[in-house]
């Protein structure tokens, strides 16, 4: 055999501004896995730990897959699943390995520690001394902070939002762990930012100015001792010190000074493009207004309910923009999805077909936004399961939890136990809805829902509800960040 390489996931986005605390059970629900359990769970997956068994086979590797922990986005992780999941880690070294592969977020705040990744970076540098290499795949919004790029040899953030890249990601980092582990390279990571908390048109990489700093990322990785560069557009929902747009280059020895201008000119861009954003975000009645002016067609009008997106750690459960569509009569809509277990629930108990009365949604934070008084059809019950089919986790498991869907008037609405973000037409499609065939489709999602919605839309609005993830950010109460910062105190 090869080189002995341990193999990890831990990975979470904080919202620090929900109430939510992200337990052992959140870890559970989207995804703990544990030695044997990793393989069947990844493999064949668009996903960075299926890169990494790609990459073992490939270059021969004694791989230890120790642990993947994914939860969905929600309050700070607490203790007792950080230490778990690091304990599993750190206890796997065992001084016999000869590189570390990570899939981290980069934005994980814990109840101990506002940044998580630093914490477990700094604890495995620790016990392993510094001369293993350790690399590391990050989320494209990742709020990286010194402590991550100070103790990783290589930082390696997607190129894509949704994140359609993952698994090339992971191949990425894998590469270049393969390089230093041979002896050919002896990477060094660096990290550049400016006063800002949001900025790069939060990561889209389909327009604004991230396709410009994504070529130059490519262009500049070519350079004799550049071995990576990535943008992150950061993840300004987390009440950190160090939130916020990032480069980061990844670099051989003695091409320090190098990356440190490439990082610091394309910082430079993100900050001069700071107020290029290339969508607008509508109030809930404008996006009314629209859909009954645009009439039917032969493709859906897609409502994005971007400020309560699971995605950006928000509750799921705002019905906020589900009352406007009832109020508005919208016939042939689907809605997916409002987490409410207390109302599958009550669905379960009327059964199909039968007709309920319930307080739907505003559960959770009911101060926040309170719930809504529904009446309707109990159309469907399931267990809420599901594979993920387009271009986003392609081939992943997931589950809604026990799911109900229910009618009211023209709206299909799809009830789950569980947080998730709507990103993937499989979640209508495996309760018995073709969102194709919808005249109206609303989903809780920021941007990811565009892989698999985009092509089939006529047209697409994002609206804000005002969630927790609402890119108003100066109406959020902001007490660690760095201050002066764009944009809460300069225009």
């Amino acid at each position: 055999m090869g080189k002995r390489v341990l193999s990890a996931a831990f990975k979470h986005e904080t919202n620090t501004f929900s109430k939510l605390l992200t337990d052992l059970d959140a870890y559970r629900t989207r995804g703990l896995f544990v030695g044997d359990e990793i393989a069947p769970a990844y493999l064949g997956t668009n996903s960075e730990v299926a890169a990494h068994f790609d990459a073992a086979a490939e270059n021969d590797w004694d791989m230890v897959p120790v642990i993947a922990a994914n939860a969905v986005p929600s309050g700070k992780v607490t203790r007792e699943a950080w230490d778990y999941v690091t304990g599993e880690i750190l206890g796997a070294l065992d001084g016999s390995f000869d590189g570390i592969l990570l899939a981290l977020h980069g934005a994980m705040v814990t109840e101990v520690d506002e940044d998580g990744e630093g914490a477990l970076l700094q604890a495995i540098r620790d016990k392993i001394g510094p001369d293993v290499p350790i690399c590391v795949s990050l989320d494209l919004h990742a709020n990286v902070t010194q402590e991550m790029a100070s103790n990783a040899n290589g930082l390696f953030s997607f190129r894509t939002y949704p994140h359609v890249d993952t698994y090339d990601t992971g191949k990425r980092a894998a590469a270049a762990l393969q390089a230093a582990m041979a002896g050919e390279t002896a990477p060094k990571c660096l990290v550049a930012r400016r006063p800002q908390i949001d900025g790069a048109n939060h990561g889209r990489s389909q327009d604004g100015p991230m396709i410009d700093l994504l070529k130059r990322c490519e262009t500049h990785g070519k350079e004799a001792g550049i071995l990576d560069v990535s943008v992150n557009g950061g993840f300004p929902w987390a009440d950190i010190e160090w939130a916020g747009p990032s480069v980061t280059v990844t670099y051989d020895a003695g091409a320090e000074d190098r990356a440190r201008e490439i990082a610091e000119a394309m910082m430079d861009t993100v900050w001069d493009e700071r107020a290029n954003v290339t969508i607008r975000h509508l109030p809930v009645d404008t996006a009314m207004d629209l859909v009954k002016a645009a009439g039917t067609g032969d493709k859906p009008i897609v409502l994005a309910d971007f400020s309560d997106n699971p995605g950006g750690g928000s509750y799921g459960d705002n019905p906020t923009l589900l009352a406007a569509m009832i109020a508005a009569d919208l016939q042939d809509a689907a809605f997916g999805t409002i987490s409410d277990p207390e109302a599958v629930r009550e669905c379960q108990r009327a059964g199909v077909k039968g007709d309920v009365r319930l307080d739907l949604g505003g559960k959770i934070d009911p101060d926040f936004v309170p719930p809504i008084r529904v009446e309707g059809e109990v159309v469907a019950i399931s267990d809420g399961g599901f594979t993920y089919e387009g271009p986003m986790s392609t081939g992943m498991r997931n589950s809604m939890g026990p799911t109900a869907i229910l009618r009211v008037g023209g709206i299909e609405i799809i009830i789950t136990t569980n947080r998730l973000q709507v990103l993937d037409l499989a979640i209508f499609r495996s309760q018995g809805i073709d969102p194709e065939e919808k005249q109206i489709v609303a989903v809780k999602s920021a941007h990811h829902f565009r892989g698999a919605f985009g092509p089939i839309a006529r047209e697409i609005h994002l609206v804000d509800a005002l969630g927790l993830a609402t890119p108003s950010l100066k109406s959020l109460d902001y007490q660690n960040v760095r201050r002066p910062v764009w944009p809460l105190d300069m225009d």
